[in-house]
């Protein structure tokens, strides 16, 4: 260090600061400078394409709430369509149940309605041929009864007697 100190040149010094600093001021200039404006591009299109990665991260969330949403309320509708059928399936079958019921009610009444009229006519015509039957036998007692003048003498003092004057 001595030897260093004993042969230090000031002229040389100072000419080796005056290269450094121009050298210093050359870099500047045109390597720190390019270069140090090459980080900030780099670093703002860093801070950018995570600015746009966070954006589309943002979206991403949104679509998939929104499809989540959409896919909720799909299936409400299905739901919603699915009862609305079956209600309309039950609804359908108590119809046909009740039309069925009543068309029943109504062909047992009709039916009900026939034998009447059925038990109606046969009474009539058996009541007619009862009828018919009784003035043809008595038609013919009366004949046998009238054929003969004492009996219908009788007859007639018989019915006499059995008739009370009031």
């Amino acid at each position: 260090m001595d030897k260093l100190l004993n042969e230090f040149s000031f002229g040389l010094f100072i000419w080796q600061t005056i290269l450094f600093i121009a050298l210093l001021l050359l870099l500047k200039k045109y390597a720190w400078g390019p270069i140090l404006n090459a980080v900030n591009e780099r670093e703002e299109g860093i801070k950018n394409a995570l600015a746009e990665a966070d954006k589309a991260r943002q979206e991403m969330q949104n679509i998939t709430a929104d499809n989540e949403r959409i896919l909720n309320e799909a299936r409400a509708e299905r739901d919603a369509m699915l009862k609305e059928a079956r209600d309309m399936k039950t609804n359908m079958i108590e119809e046909a149940k009740d039309e069925a019921k009543a068309q029943a009610v109504k062909l047992m009444e009709q039916a009900k309605t026939a034998i009447q009229n059925e038990k109606v006519a046969a009474i009539a015509e058996i009541k007619s041929q009862v009828a018919n039957l009784s003035i043809d036998i008595a038609e013919k007692v009366v004949k046998e009864e009238l054929s003969n003048k004492d009996k219908q003498l009788k007859l007639v003092e018989q019915l006499l007697g059995e008739v009370k004057l009031n």
